[in-house]
């Protein structure tokens, strides 16, 4: 291939690189699950550049596997190890082209960082409210294509809901400028949905127009001692009806979570006299001003602890104690991941039916499993429950590992039928990728696989884009 490389060199702007040295970096994922080959990683300077690419990538059939900051969780922009593919690093895309502070609208390069995106936001007097812990690395680009959630969607929902439009470089190597910020746009099919969310099976997203917010004028965080989920979602409702639009993020965890984290993070302390089975953290964003938060959470924590919903809390009362208090949160898969081996699950669920699951799932759990530790937390407040194993406690040697690994498959069998019998979702926002695809295929109706198969077939009819994530090869092209 290396006289059509050379042509794809003259093809655009940007660096390409072609030694194993150079491509090794794109070529593993984020969890050091999946690593891949590729025939080179390409990184256009432009939007036009990387349509140029892309077209090159369709004359000469090379699959395009598109990669933001490459810190997802699922696979979904990793190669596979044919080494047949193309990896399009879109990190030098990193313009912000625009801000209309009265339109409440910033207009970004797919390569931009989210806390790029925050802090332009927050110079314009503006508030961007999508929130990850990988924020300082993950992109937007990979952002929409995952349709990312995170700590606020209770309030101002995923990054679908953050997006008004996009532009795209289509499987053909067209670019699609679809980036109107409207908020009301009634004049066909709504092409922007098909692209956010698809992880790049579809086409390439390298610019998105985005809603920014209003700054709030003061933030207060609270810390609860809970005794069951049960409790924990009544809070939920308290805290809604109470304080409506300004409850901003409502995060359940259980104890085994703070626990480790005050084990892994040095810094780390829990902020109540004692301990408890269940925790919720929970945050106000107030328009008035702090003295109006406070005084709000404090008559609802009141009522929690009188009414038996809350046994404990802490409020926070400065800046620093604010980010403590979220370290406690943020701090957990890290915390997890350092104690060893985990299984995770990324599950969404009807919120009414959160504390039924986390329930019943725990005895069945530890009846097949016995001794394995569930580390419980997620936004409670939008049903998106993060629900890990991690071995026991004296189970942490090499000798356990492999037996434990031997798990993964019975767990996520069990874990993810319950989830569906419960009515809920086995990816809420970490993408399908390779780790969900065939388990996502297995739970869906024939009429849902041939609608998502004749999209793909549509928009990218030689099955170039991205191949074998989402959806399973055999959903692709053929049934």
């Amino acid at each position: 291939m290396q006289i059509e490389l050379d042509d794809l060199r003259r093809t655009f702007s940007g660096r390409l690189l072609v030694t194993d040295e150079d491509k090794a970096p794109f070529l593993t994922d984020w969890r050091r699950k999946w690593t891949g080959q590729a025939l080179a990683v390409a990184q256009p300077n432009t939007a036009a550049d990387a349509a140029a690419v892309v077209r090159w990538c369709h004359t000469h059939l090379v699959a395009v596997v598109p990669q933001g900051g490459n810190t997802g969780l699922s696979g979904g922009a990793t190669p596979d190890a044919s080494g047949r593919s193309l990896v399009l690093s879109l990190t030098r895309l990193n313009k912000v082209r625009a801000i209309d502070p009265v339109n409440n609208t910033i207009e970004v390069e797919a390569g931009v960082t989210l806390q790029q995106v925050q802090e332009a936001a927050l110079e314009a007097g503006r508030l961007f409210p999508l929130s990850l812990a990988a924020e300082g690395t993950c992109t937007i680009g990979g952002n929409l294509a995952t349709n990312a959630g995170g700590v606020q969607v209770l309030r101002y929902g995923n990054a679908r809901e953050l997006c008004l439009g996009l532009e795209v470089v289509t499987a053909q190597g067209e670019l699609w400028n679809g980036l109107r910020g409207l908020r009301k746009d009634n004049t066909g099919y709504d092409l922007r949905d098909l692209f956010v969310g698809s992880e790049g099976t579809l086409g390439v997203i390298t610019s998105a127009v985005l809603k920014l917010h209003p700054l709030p004028a003061a933030q207060v965080a609270a810390f609860v001692a809970v005794p069951e989920p049960a409790a924990a979602t009544a809070l939920l409702q308290e805290a809604q009806a109470r304080l409506g639009p300004a409850l901003t993020a409502f995060e359940l965890m259980s104890d085994t979570c703070i626990a480790l984290v005050e084990k892994h993070v040095e810094s780390a302390r829990l902020p109540l006299a004692k301990r408890s089975p269940w925790y919720v953290l929970l945050e106000v964003s107030d328009t008035r001003d702090e003295t109006h938060a406070v005084g709000t959470m404090e008559e609802l924590l009141g009522e929690a602890l009188e009414s038996g919903l809350a046994t404990d809390a802490a409020l926070s009362a400065s800046l620093a104690q604010f980010q403590a208090l979220w370290a406690l949160r943020e701090d957990i898969s890290e915390s997890q991941g350092a104690e060893g081996r985990t299984i995770k699950h990324d599950i969404a669920l009807p919120i009414s039916r959160i504390a039924d699951f986390i329930d019943s799932m725990s005895v069945e759990i530890a009846r097949r499993w016995p001794g394995e530790r569930l580390v419980i937390f997620g936004h409670l407040g939008d049903g998106n429950l993060h629900y890990n194993l991690s071995p026991a406690g004296d189970r942490l040697g090499p000798a356990h590992r492999a037996t434990f690994e031997g798990l993964e498959g019975p767990i996520n069998r069990c874990v993810h039928d319950a989830v569906m019998a419960h009515g809920g979702s086995i990816s809420a926002e970490h993408g399908l990728g390779v780790l969900r695809r065939d388990e996502a295929a297995r739970h869906k109706s024939p009429v849902e696989r041939q609608l998502m198969r004749a999209i793909k077939v549509a928009l990218d009819p030689l099955g170039l884009m991205n191949p074998g994530k989402l959806l399973p090869t055999s959903m692709e092209l053929s049934e």
